[in-house]
């Protein structure tokens, strides 16, 4: 009888276990597939930069839509291209509605060379719909340092002129104006899209 009691005993354990265990699996958030902040935290520096019509651009103006953020300039021979029209291919992913919700900024990090409408000029080559940002260094400077952008110039000697290090990553806001996910260079697009999709829901 003891024996009995032990066993079923056991057995009612381990079905509570398997509950108990089914429940934290199905009450965790979704596999994100870029670099997902559990703590979303706002948007470390409220951007307030020129575009290419003279008017003010202010990341607030966006609340409401997510915002993917990615730091280049228009000299750079491969990463900011190749990160642009990645961004392009995974809004051509998504249906006319969800694409609507997702602005693309671009804030350049060669003052120097790129005026807002330069940089506007150059991010049309990719998608109309992006939104190239300059400033004074002194303006952009604020907004590096909130976002933790590394930049370097680079004096190669080359008749084109110098080249920028910089930080290559792209930074989505959320719908409520929270960092929530990042993408190291070269994330395929199908995961930038998959995690698109999910904040999209």
């Amino acid at each position: 009888m003891q024996r009995r009691t032990l066993i079923v005993g056991l057995v009612a354990f381990l079905l509570v276990g398997i509950v108990v265990a089914g429940a934290i699996v199905f009450s965790q958030p979704a596999e994100f597939r870029g670099t997902f902040y559990v703590e979303p935290y706002p948007a470390a520096y409220e951007i307030e930069l020129t575009r290419s019509n003279g008017d003010n651009f202010h990341l607030n103006d966006l609340r409401g839509n997510i915002v993917l953020i990615f730091f280049g300039y228009t000299s750079c021979p491969d990463v900011c291209p190749t990160t642009l029209a990645e961004l392009n291919l995974a809004l051509e992913e998504l249906n006319a509605a969800q694409a609507e919700q997702v602005k693309v900024v671009f804030v350049t990090v060669d003052p120097e060379r790129d005026t807002p409408a330069h940089v506007q000029e150059y991010v049309n080559h990719f998608n109309t719909q992006f939104i190239g940002l300059s400033g004074t260094e002194i303006e952009l400077a604020k907004v590096w340092n909130g976002y933790g952008v590394f930049r370097s110039i680079v004096d190669n000697g080359s008749a084109t002129g110098y080249l920028v290090d910089h930080t290559a990553r792209v930074t989505l806001v959320d719908q409520q104006g929270n960092i929530r996910v990042s993408f190291a260079f070269d994330t395929p697009v199908e995961d930038i899209v998959h995690d698109l999709k999910l904040l999209l829901k």
